[in-house]
């Protein structure tokens, strides 16, 4: 089945303490539709200047992503730039051109909006509340935000929450949200807003899923080389929306597995600069991580001290 992505298409320039990459391909829905098509088909809705090179995307298309939706505009792209400290957990944003990304207003495609799944990435609340009156009835329905639309369009973001299925934040963004210090209570208050189900990303650390009365982590993977964080969270997204959307149900089995299936992608987006890791990437590589998870975290449990 598959997945209508809306998001940006960017790009980045990127210095770590292992490299710099100028002018590479970035953005929410990149990231997610480079990670999700290695499962499942994907409807890309975005904008692009014209000076973007759409060629990079080809090898999504390749997979069976359908990149109609992505329209290009004149005038320059929308460019990121960022310099991350050297346990790459914090950066410096250098500078923030939106060119034709500030005058995005998503149209999504007649053939787009019977999609079953829907991921709304990182963009104003306003226009991912536009973008569900768009679309017919959605089965799932996972969104993405960041503490600028937290602070300054907080009421557009609540009126957003009630039509979510699946919120994904970073633990920063839930306590923000939430005004509450409290990981668990901050997932709870959410869910009291609508989405039945809360994902907290925390980085190398992993991830937290918290459902109607339990709770599952997914470890993050240990890697020896990290060259680039950039669209970790959003490659964790795509990775587990792709495994959603290929599931023969959508229940706590499913998601918890779908944890596991976006925290292997999300390691295999910071081994490269850009989304260069899944131009080679295949679903049995991320399986064979999968089951590396499985190894690390499995082990054996006998009460003791019973009557």
């Amino acid at each position: 089945m598959s997945i209508l992505v809306v998001g940006s298409v960017a790009l980045d320039s990127v210095e770590t303490p292992f490299g710099k990459a100028d002018s590479v391909v970035g953005g929410s829905a990149t990231f997610f539709a480079a990670a999700a098509s290695l499962f499942t088909p994907v409807q890309v809705v975005g904008v692009v200047g014209n000076d973007y090179p759409l060629e990079q995307l080809d090898f999504i298309a390749e997979r069976g992503a359908d990149l109609s939706g992505i329209e290009q505009k004149d005038g320059p792209n929308f460019c990121w730039g960022g310099r991350y400290h050297f346990d790459l957990n914090s950066r410096d944003t250098l500078f923030t051109e939106l060119g034709v990304f500030a005058d995005f207003h998503p149209r999504i495609p007649s053939n787009f909006q019977d999609a079953r799944f829907v991921f709304l990435g990182n963009i104003d609340p306003v226009l991912q509340l536009d973008v569900l009156n768009q679309v017919c009835s959605p089965e799932l329905v996972v969104c993405d935000t960041m503490n600028f639309w937290i602070e300054g369009s907080r009421d557009a973001l609540l009126k957003l929450l009630e039509r979510v299925d699946i919120l994904m934040v970073n633990d920063a963004e839930a306590r923000q949200l939430a005004d509450e210090p409290n990981l668990l209570k901050a997932a709870r208050w959410i869910q009291a807003r609508g989405p039945r189900y809360v994902v907290i990303k925390k980085g190398e650390h992993g991830a937290i899923l918290y459902g109607d009365d339990w709770i599952f982590f997914a470890p993050g993977y240990p890697l020896e080389s990290v060259f680039d964080p950039t669209g970790a969270g959003d490659s964790f997204a795509g990775g587990f929306f792709g495994y959603m959307a290929g599931a023969q149900s959508l229940g706590e089995r499913e998601l918890k597995q779908a944890m596991m299936y976006g925290s292997a992608t999300g390691s295999f987006a910071v081994e490269a600069f850009s989304v260069d890791r899944f131009r080679s990437l295949t679903p049995r590589e991320v399986a064979e991580r999968v089951q590396e998870f499985r190894d690390m975290t499995e082990f054996e449990h006998r009460l003791e001290g019973g009557a």
